[in-house]
């Protein structure tokens, strides 16, 4: 059966980024839609698989390990399983971002604080 799953608009002082976890819904795949204001940022994690990312718009500053480098819209970033990660809303749009865990949940060790 094919499912729909409407995205809501966020209430005040609510995340705007949407967390997708596929056991709830019957797939392996799980994801994260970021929609982050210039600033904006996530902490050193890792996770026991790879994770992948695709800039929608806006631009994010990655940390991969011992890289950093800039990703603007179109761009594709993967980081390898086990490497600490995160990034940084750079520029003076909004960051929007499709995070991509390749399992049914999210498994995620924070290095630093979120």
């Amino acid at each position: 059966m094919v499912k729909v799953i409407r995205r809501r608009a966020p209430l005040p002082g609510e995340s705007r980024t949407v967390r997708f976890e596929g056991r709830d819904h019957g797939t392996p795949v799980s994801f994260f839609l970021i929609d982050y204001a210039p600033g904006e940022r996530v902490g050193l994690h890792l996770h026991p698989y790879p994770e992948t990312w695709i800039v929608r718009a806006g631009e994010a500053e990655f940390t991969v390990g011992d890289e950093r480098l800039r990703a603007r819209p179109g761009d594709i970033v993967v980081a390898p399983a086990r490497v600490p990660h995160g990034f940084l809303a750079v520029g003076s749009g909004r960051l929007e971002l499709v995070c991509i865990h390749p399992h049914d949940h999210v498994e995620q060790v924070w290095v630093e604080a979120p």
